[in-house]
């Protein structure tokens, strides 16, 4: 059995703050600096609904006229050659629309450019036998969870895909993942698969969930090594994937990204341009909780969730809040039982201050029990999760001093009860 405790302290809203500004020095601004500031001025990116009683007159005959020749060159037994991820695109239901519309919107309703990029990637799913390839084992298993793989929502319900590439730093790693062409060639098919598997989640139907979520992390990203198998996999997802990604979150940007922006950019489209979030280092927590609730965050990336949280049910929400700076924050959690177990998390983005747990007893003349004691929590810390068992009632206090920093920081917790056993 669980139970909740109710909170004696209010909790702060969740808020959202500005990228930092441009260094103060003059006619010296960096890329980085330049391109999150063009972010925040461009309009964000507006996701399409796939109702189609929402297009416009011109996109309406687009999709018609897209059916029709699609039609004339498979005809209705084709059905195993004109499908994608399960759906016959000839079957006229809102499902084959969602998947046309993807390719005409990827080509701005151009239908002859359109119809070319799916005979395209009709043609690549079948050579590449995409179709199987999420039940196949391709033996990467120490890259799973580790370079590339789906964990968790977003805040609107896109399935979120998360991508470190700073393993292939170590020469050793790199060698036997990209040591020749053949191997190349097996590292990109699984890339496909992971997201393959991303795509299975999605509704495929007008108002639902359409689209996923990229997370990608440069640090430590081996820039030089990885360009071939970079530019691959961007001109692979592109020609073969279009509309797929929501968002495409950079996180831990580094200062070389000016030289890796400009590998890529002749690969991407304006429209792909569009969807780009860009957060340097330090800022990784409070970026992704823009966008990702922080139960389902990764423990890395300053979130709650770690691996072994995806096998039980789902998290139960996070309580968010900030700690501004030179402020101390307390969280009480009241109404312990004597004999129950309570387990908590909690992090702080970027930590860099103290953190203490103490149990406090009820009963007058009890003594306060030191569950943690005060210490310094350095910046690189992962959230903490802790659990204590009462021998009496009483609250759980959380403490966080911040007074040493003048920063306000994005934070967050979550905790259960376990009642005792009679």
């Amino acid at each position: 059995m669980e139970a909740s405790s109710p909170l004696s302290l209010p909790q702060t809203p969740y808020q959202y703050y500005s990228v930092p500004e441009a260094s103060p020095k003059p006619f010296k601004r960096s890329f980085v600096t330049s391109l999150m500031e063009a972010a925040a001025l461009r309009t964000p990116f507006k996701e399409d609904t796939y109702f189609v009683s929402h297009l416009k007159k011109s996109e309406k005959k687009a999709l018609k006229e897209l059916r029709d020749r699609l039609s004339v060159l498979y005809d209705s037994s084709s059905t195993s050659e004109c499908s994608m991820w399960g759906i016959p695109l000839l079957s006229n239901d809102e499902k084959a629309d969602v998947v046309l519309l993807k390719f005409l919107r990827a080509r701005d309703f151009r239908v002859q450019d359109s119809l070319h990029m799916l005979e395209q990637c009709l043609s690549w799913r079948k050579e590449f036998g995409a179709d199987n390839i999420v039940d196949e084992d391709l033996g990467f298993k120490e890259l799973e969870g580790v370079v590339a793989s789906m964990h968790g929502y977003d805040r609107e319900g896109h399935p979120v895909c998360y991508n470190d590439y700073g393993v292939f730093r170590d020469k050793e790693m790199y060698e036997r993942i990209f040591g020749d062409e053949e191997k190349l060639k097996k590292f990109l098919r699984w890339r496909v698969q992971v997201l393959e598997k991303g795509i299975n989640l999605l509704d495929f139907k007008p108002g639902g969930v359409n689209s996923i979520i990229q997370v990608t992390d440069l640090k430590d990203m081996p820039k030089r090594e990885l360009r071939s198998a970079s530019k691959q996999i961007l001109s692979l997802f592109q020609d073969n994937y279009p509309e797929m990604v929501a968002r495409k979150i950079f996180i831990n940007v580094p200062w070389y990204f000016s030289m890796l922006y400009s590998v890529f950019s002749p690969f991407l489209t304006h429209r792909t341009k569009s969807k780009f979030v860009i957060s340097k280092e330090g800022n990784v927590a409070e970026t992704l909780y823009k966008f990702i609730r922080p139960e389902n965050i990764p423990v890395q990336y300053g979130g709650l969730s770690r691996p072994i949280d995806l096998q039980n049910a789902p998290p139960n929400p996070a309580s968010e809040f900030t700690v501004k700076g030179g402020e101390r924050v307390s969280i009480q959690i009241e109404g312990i039982e004597a004999g129950a177990t309570i387990t908590w998390d909690i992090v702080v983005g970027g930590w860099d201050l103290e953190y203490s747990a103490e149990f406090v007893p009820n009963a007058v003349g009890s003594y306060c029990i030191a569950v943690e004691k005060a210490g310094k929590i350095a910046p690189s810390e992962e959230a903490i999760r802790n659990s204590f068992t009462s021998r009496e009632a009483g609250k759980m206090v959380l403490s966080l001093d911040n007074t040493a920093s003048r920063r306000k920081k994005v934070a967050a917790y979550g905790y259960f009860v376990r009642k005792p056993t009679v």
